[in-house]
């Protein structure tokens, strides 16, 4: 049994989802700083301000996990209409899941990923895509282990 809950996020998260978001990017940007988005100086106000416009939206969810009033981790997801540029019908797309430190290896990215999938799967969508960092391997095998597998491969270059 898990020492957390699964909740929808609610406005009063959001310092605790800005600065996990900062977590995101500066984890991503490490990865590979050409292509992710400097934190800069004040990554967690921004990302608390994005998914503040997030949150209550009908085609959009933010879920958390909590223990002990302590935010472990998240999952930002939302339906995505058909998209022509990327050859893709419409689907639910995981755009970030997270989880401090503290919170892993314990079951809470699952936990998350999978409240997210029945919420798609409740919506009536027909798959879910996510991206992943080429870097990432440890997401990567946690998406494969939820059954995920690759289909696009990003590549960019510098000018």
């Amino acid at each position: 049994m898990s020492d957390y809950t699964i909740r929808k996020a609610t406005p009063a998260d959001l310092p605790a989802l800005g600065r996990l978001g900062a977590l995101l990017m500066r984890v991503h940007y490490d990865f590979d700083r050409n292509r992710f988005l400097p934190p800069g100086d004040d990554a967690a106000g921004g990302y608390s301000w994005f998914l503040g416009t997030q949150l209550g939206r009908d085609d959009t969810l933010v879920l958390v996990a909590e223990r002990d009033d302590q935010i472990l981790g998240y999952v930002y997801a939302a339906i995505e209409p058909r998209n022509w540029k990327e050859l893709r019908d419409e689907a639910g797309f995981v755009h970030d899941v997270v989880v401090d430190e503290g919170g892993r290896r314990t079951g809470v990215a699952t936990a998350l990923m999978d409240a997210a999938v029945e919420w798609f799967r409740s919506r009536g969508m027909p798959r879910v895509v996510l991206w992943t960092a080429s870097p990432n391997r440890n997401a990567q095998d946690l998406f494969t282990r939820l059954g995920f597998r690759p289909t696009m491969v990003e590549m960019t270059r510098e000018l």
